[in-house]
């Protein structure tokens, strides 16, 4: 047998040989003359270096950006040819070409495989129109009042956690990253589905999102025992958890009460809806109806989106304002002006409009640490992104949200909350930079209600919390995990400030 097969053997090594040859020959025919490695690992390329040290990748990445004219580089990741944009200019061009002739927007290098095809942004046209005017009543002012006193609540709640933890052991600093990262969840969790999730549905949604999580870190192995397919399960089992929320709440709205939470807020639209669709059954839109399973799967959208980012950039508000002593006491200077913790009363939704400094300091942090620092998208067509560069049918592009953050506005790498006050205007002048919630068709609808949380989390923490950074070489560098933090978990000393701890319970 072995003598059967042996004569074989170098002309299978010639065949795969020739294999890899072509792989590299493709890559560099995609490539032509824009900066980026000169030969990839077959199949692979360079994925063992994005999966083990994702920051040195980016870093790499963006640098040689900077090399090139037109802000592009290019790199191979397991089969694919992916582009990496550090020009402002060229990322609004992505952002404002997302249709099925151009770019399509995709979240994640291997996203739908991961969130199935239900996404908001697989969308395009009218469906996805249709689909954010639907939307749009949950993040009216009432609506955002309605949550606001959610939030407040259980941020609250974790922070007196955080100091029972910090007096329990206080010589030791306590690393923010998972609490702050649980409490969103919890957050999320209750505005979103309000009553509908019990205490067990909780605690397994908890640890499906947890699968997710890590399975958005790890190689898209879709095999049992692998991070990924538990990740891909676990989304099914949230999705399918969050859609008899959605039933739920329905069958709520359809007797009159009043909306308690985000679902609750879509489903009284969707009523309205149906209820017209049956009264005009002859006219277009007639006989519509929601499907419960495609609601839920837009509600997990809706968490992934607000979580891990949320989460990003309430770590790097606590880095920022522990190293701005001057901007930590205006923000408390603010924050006495409109709310005292003695009071047992929430901070009031035009309060917290009010609080321009706040939002100021919320919007600088988004800019100065954007969390969703790269927003992948996928050329559906060769693409004439350039002059001088097509951009070829299947390549992975990554415009930098992180990169136009720190181009055009004045000492971009100065922290500087006063470039978003009124007197300077910076957020109206150097608009087309600041990319935090995305540009064009695709621009986060939910914008003003995590400015909101984060707005709120500063006011709450501030007012509540004297806080220190564990100072440590590095601690500040960026680490992915998925979405940008403090490499050391933004680890701080806690303890209370205030004398009578609130309670909005």
């Amino acid at each position: 047998m072995e003598n059967s097969i042996f004569p074989y053997v170098p002309y299978l090594v010639a065949f795969l040989a020739l294999i890899l040859l072509l792989e590299q020959i493709s890559y560099l025919k995609k490539k032509r003359f824009l900066p980026g490695p000169a030969f990839v690992f077959p199949v692979i390329g360079n994925v063992v270096t994005l999966v083990t040290n994702p920051t040195k990748f980016w870093d790499d990445q963006s640098a040689l950006a900077k090399t090139n004219a037109a802000g592009i580089s290019v790199n191979y990741i397991i089969g694919r040819f992916i582009l990496y944009i550090h020009s402002t200019d060229l990322s609004h061009k992505v952002f404002s070409n997302v249709r099925p002739d151009a770019f399509h927007l995709i979240g994640h290098p291997f996203g739908k495989k991961l969130f199935g095809e239900h996404n908001l942004i697989y969308m395009f046209g009218q469906e996805h129109k249709d689909l954010r005017r639907r939307i749009a009543p949950n993040f009216t002012p009432k609506a955002l009042a309605t949550y606001t006193e959610i939030q407040q609540r259980i941020i609250i709640k974790h922070l007196a956690c955080w100091l029972k933890r910090s007096s329990d052991s206080p010589s030791e600093p306590i690393p923010l990253r998972i609490l702050c990262r649980d409490m969103n969840l919890e957050t999320s969790q209750t505005v979103f589905a309000g009553p509908y999730l019990s205490g067990e549905a909780r605690r397994r949604f908890n640890v499906d999102y947890t699968f997710f999580n890590v399975g958005l870190m790890k190689l898209p192995i879709d095999l049992p025992g692998f991070a990924f397919r538990n990740a891909r399960l676990a989304v099914d089992r949230l999705v399918e958890t969050l859609s008899l929320c959605a039933e739920q709440s329905q069958e709520k709205m359809e007797t009159g009460e009043e909306p308690t939470c985000l679902i609750d807020f879509w489903m009284q639209e969707a009523v309205r809806e149906i209820n017209e669709a049956k009264q005009n059954p002859g006219e277009i839109g007639g006989g519509f109806v929601y499907n419960p399973k495609e609601i839920g799967g837009h509600l997990f959208d809706f968490l992934f989106a607000a979580q891990d980012a949320s989460t990003s950039s309430l770590l790097w508000a606590v880095t920022l304002l522990d190293s701005h002593p001057g901007v930590l006491e205006r923000v408390r200077t603010e924050v006495r002006k409109f709310w005292s913790p003695e009071s047992g009363n929430p901070i009031a939704a035009e309060h917290l409009r009010e609080m321009k400094y706040v939002e100021a300091v919320a919007r600088e942090v988004l800019r100065f640490r954007a969390p969703a620092t790269l927003v992948p998208h996928i050329a559906g067509v060769d693409f004439p992104l350039t002059e001088n560069y097509i951009v070829p049918k299947g390549t992975i592009v990554f415009p930098s949200v992180l990169d136009s953050s720190f181009q055009g506005f004045p000492e971009p790498e100065k922290f500087d909350p006063e470039r978003f006050m009124e007197e300077r205007q910076e957020d109206r002048v150097y608009k087309k930079n600041f990319l935090a919630f995305g540009a064009g068709p695709h621009q986060c609808v939910g914008q003003r209600y995590a400015i909101n949380h984060l707005m709120l989390f500063i006011a709450v923490f501030t007012a509540l919390i004297d806080f220190r950074r564990h100072r440590t070489d590095g601690c500040d560098d960026i680490a992915y995990v998925p979405t940008i933090a403090p490499k050391d978990d933004c680890k701080v000393f806690l303890s209370q400030r205030c004398i009578n701890f609130p309670s909005l319970n």
